[in-house]
């Protein structure tokens, strides 16, 4: 795997160089995520897995009944 050398902080952070944001990194077609407060732990994931995600989330609860 490829080292992840360039992490950047989420705009929603809470400023500063405190520990409470998420920060996200690109390598040869992979996202990688962590939380600032625990740096060892990375989720690696595809820019389109992560787009799915997102629009799942953003859609809210499904309806059970369907």
């Amino acid at each position: 795997m490829t080292p992840v050398t360039a992490w950047q902080k989420s705009s929603f952070s809470d400023g500063g160089d405190g520990d409470h944001c998420v920060e996200v990194a690109s390598t040869h077609g992979a996202l990688h995520l962590r939380e600032s407060d625990a740096p060892g732990t990375v989720l690696t994931t595809t820019p389109a897995a992560l787009a799915r995600l997102l629009d799942r989330l953003r859609e809210g609860p499904t309806n059970p009944s369907r």
